[in-house]
Parts: structure tokens; sequence; C-alpha cells
């Protein structure tokens, strides 16, 4: 086993939830990814939409065992002595696929951890001829470094989870209540109101973001906000940009992304005249959606681009006047208006 060490870290992360122009809807998963080298692991393997078994949204009790078996406190959840190390972001069934490795102690009294052949792996046995990660790995982490973090995780049992709601503030009651209806459809619970006036502290606590519909004076605004600071909460405010639905989801999914900016994979979304350009990080899929609000205030959508991209900035064309663009990768959101950076 080679000498050379990787750094292992941890930071929080989320695949984007979110309604889709076609009526399809994703779920929003808030989790834990691996940081290795000081970049995300999952961003080292393409184009792949999954989660680590560290989410947010599982009991302690199972998210405690998830974590004892990457200390190899727990057995092995696979055969060959193989870990999840990435799984389905819509359920835990292996036959959706799975990234897996082997993870062994290693050095002269077992102080290291190693994570080696990795795999896509759909069944009981892993193929690495076949399904093999080639380049990715063997890491070997110090013990100490490695223990360290995932022992963190043990003393707060698991992420924090109980901010994944958010309050809506709006004069236009149909149109929040689809919102809502919305949002909880992909896991983010939602909750109507005229102000914050008389809300618990407690309760205020449990939010991550206020949305503020168009036609909120600037009064109530100013009221919510210091409720919130009032109540020693830092949330996230969204300015409503119009009463188009998936773009309010994808607002809020954006304004709820806890991840580090620096780790993000889209980092970049600009009108630009009849086009849009995008920037990405890594290897990944991209979809660019338009939306407008015509004359006659029905809603406009085009599909712009659905594909994968590789790193860099991307200039892409967008039919007639585009208002807004919403930009999806697996694990994030971007949205663009005239005017927007």
């Amino acid at each position: 086993m080679s000498a050379e060490y990787a750094t292992f870290g941890l930071a929080p992360a989320m695949r984007a939830g979110g309604v889709l122009a076609n009526g399809d809807y994703q779920v929003h998963r808030d989790f834990v990814d691996f940081i290795v080298n000081g970049r995300p692991l999952l961003f080292q393997l393409a184009d792949l939409d999954a989660v680590s078994p560290l989410a947010s949204d599982i009991p302690p009790a199972i998210f405690t065992t998830h974590v004892r078996r990457l200390l190899l406190e727990a057995e092995a959840p696979l055969h060959d002595g193989r870990y999840v190390i990435y799984g389905c972001p819509e359920c835990e069934g292996l036959e959706c696929g799975a990234v897996t490795a082997v993870i062994d102690r290693v050095g002269d009294e077992g102080e290291d951890y190693v994570w080696r052949d990795f795999a896509w792996q759909t069944s009981d046995h892993a193929d690495l001829e076949l399904n093999g990660y080639r380049g990715i790995g063997p890491f070997r982490f110090r013990g100490g470094e490695y223990r360290e973090e995932l022992g963190r995780l043990l003393e707060g049992v698991g992420p924090d989870s109980g901010r994944r709601r958010v309050l809506l503030i709006g004069a236009r009651v149909a149109l929040l209540a689809k919102l809502a209806a919305a949002l909880r459809t992909i896991g983010i619970g939602a909750e109507i109101a005229a102000d914050a006036a008389g809300v618990p502290e407690e309760e205020l606590r449990t939010y991550g973001a206020v949305a503020f519909g168009r036609a909120v004076p600037e009064r109530t605004r100013d009221a919510v906000r210091a409720a919130f600071e009032g109540a020693g909460v830092e949330v996230a405010y969204v300015d409503g940009l119009a009463p188009i639905v998936p773009l309010l989801v994808a607002q809020i999914e954006y304004a709820l992304d806890r991840s580090p900016r620096a780790q993000r994979r889209l980092t970049r979304l600009v009108l630009s005249g009849d086009a849009v350009v995008t920037e990405v990080t890594s290897t990944c899929r991209v979809r660019l959606t338009a939306y407008r609000v015509d004359r006659l205030l029905r809603t406009r959508v085009h599909e712009v681009l659905d594909a994968v991209l590789e790193p860099g900035e991307h200039r892409v064309a967008l039919p007639g006047k585009s208002q807004f663009v919403v930009a999806r990768t697996p694990d994030s959101v971007l949205v663009s208006s005239p005017g927007s950076p």
C-alpha cells in the first residue's frame, strides 16, 4: 500500500430537489459529503446523481450505524467487506445502483484507513473488471484525522435537519398553496402566514428560509426580519421573482443550500442578451429551463438544454425574450434574471 496520504474531511451537501418543467419532481436531500484532498469525492465520479449514507432525513440510530460502519466499528453491509459510499437519492435499493468500496485498516498497528476498489454496484457482488472506477483511489487517510471528523457526527448524532422548512409570506393565497404543496412534495416543509407576529421563538428556529411575495409591503418584511433577529435565528430571505411555482421552488432550493460555495459544482449563471452563460467546475449533467410571463400573464416554459457539460464556461442561446433561467445539476441550482449578477 502506498505511503502517500490523502486528506479526509466532511462538508454539508445537498441533492437539489425541484419541480421540473414537464411536471415531474425530484426529492430534496441534505447529506454530509466526503471531502478528499480538499474536493468533494462525488465530483470525481463525473455525472452521478447520488447521496452519501450520511443523510439528514434518516433516523438517528440508522445514521449512527452508517458512521460506525465507516469507522469499521460495525459490520460491512455488503459482501466482500464492501461499504456504500454513495447511493440512490430516491431510495436505498441497491438495484438502483450505488458506489461502493472496500474499507481497510492499515499500518503497523492498524492506525490508518484505506478506501479502495471503488465500483458501481447493482447486485450483491461487485464486478471490478466491468464496473470498477479506474483512477479513483486507493485513498489512505490518517487515522486521527479520519476518526475525529466522523466522531463529530456521532457527538451530534447526525447533521442538522431541523431547518429544512420555509415560511411563505404573500398576498396570493392560491399561489402560496400551490408553492407549499410543491415544496412538501419534494421534501421541504412549508407554512403560509401573513407575517411572523406572535410566532413562538422555538418555531421560528425551525425555519431555514423566508420567502416573500412581490406584493408584501416593506414594513411587513422589516417586521418579519425583526422577529427572526429577536429570536436569534439566521435565515435566508427570498424575494419571489414571478408567480411561477417551479421558479420559486428553485429560488428556495438555492436559499436552503448549506454547502460551501467553494465546493459547489454549478458556480455561475448569467443572462446576457439572447443567451445564458453558465459555468461548472466538474463534468456533470446540466439542465437549463427558461421562463417568461406573456402579456396575458400566462407562463411560458422552454427547455433550453439537458446535457452533460465539461468543466468550464458555456454559452447557450435562448428562445425569444426569456425573463428567467433556472440551471440545475444533481447537487445544486441557480436562478438568473435580467440584471442579476
